[in-house]
């Protein structure tokens, strides 16, 4: 039996940011793109990770995050849980003393990532087109330390988020993150929305992307 850090991993890129989004936004952040996704949300931005990439061993990963000399790792995609290394590097990346967070669609099982890192989990509105890939048991699992997230594209999507937000009772169980879709729906409007219906949720815009456009590796 191969030894952790020796799994394989399709690894797209790694680089230095800020966080753009979560309650960790603006901190200085590696981010870990591993590659591959089984969802095609219609408003995808990171359609480059879906194929290709690097074969590299967790080990590997762990070296060249700890190259970059700080504290926060962000586990990212395409859809990271999609491959079955990435529950070991989560992980290995907490054993090395990182502030490790997972950014998941929420279409796959949450239960056995390690329980020292923050999820970051997505829940796909009708507007994504991927709606029907909720695994809506993950909510069981959210703690107070999750964040859940909604992007949303227009007034149906916001709709279907605030129905949600009130049946499952979710900032009960952790903090709930609204965003709208860049370029489909202006953000004054989604917070207009947030602040008419006061709903007890984080408005974010994505910090990157105001910092850098839609640049790669940014």
């Amino acid at each position: 039996m191969r030894a952790p850090s020796a799994l394989r991993l399709r690894l797209t890129e790694i680089f230095l940011s800020v966080q753009g989004e979560s309650s960790r936004v603006g901190l200085p952040t590696v981010f870990v793109r591993l590659t591959g996704c089984p969802l095609r949300c219609t408003w995808c931005d990171t359609a480059y990770a879906f194929h290709g990439g690097a074969t590299v061993t967790v080990g590997e990963i762990v070296a060249r995050v700890a190259d970059y000399g700080v504290s926060h790792v962000c586990v990212t995609g395409g859809e990271p849980l999609a491959q079955a290394g990435c529950f070991p590097l989560l992980t290995a990346l907490c054993d090395a003393g990182h502030s490790v967070s997972l950014e998941t669609s929420g279409a796959l099982d949450i239960a056995d990532v390690d329980p020292r890192v923050v999820r970051i989990m997505d829940l796909k509105a009708p507007g994504s087109g991927e709606v029907e890939k909720n695994l809506w048991s993950n909510l069981a699992q959210l703690r107070p330390e999750d964040e859940l997230k909604f992007v949303l594209s227009d007034s149906a999507d916001y709709a279907w988020a605030r129905s949600c937000i009130e049946e499952h009772a979710l900032p009960q169980r952790c903090g709930v993150l609204l965003s709208p879709v860049q370029g489909q729906l202006e953000p004054a409007t989604l917070a207009d929305w947030i602040l008419r219906d006061r709903l007890p949720v984080r408005f974010q815009l994505q910090l990157h992307k105001v910092l850098w456009g839609n640049a790669p590796g940014r």
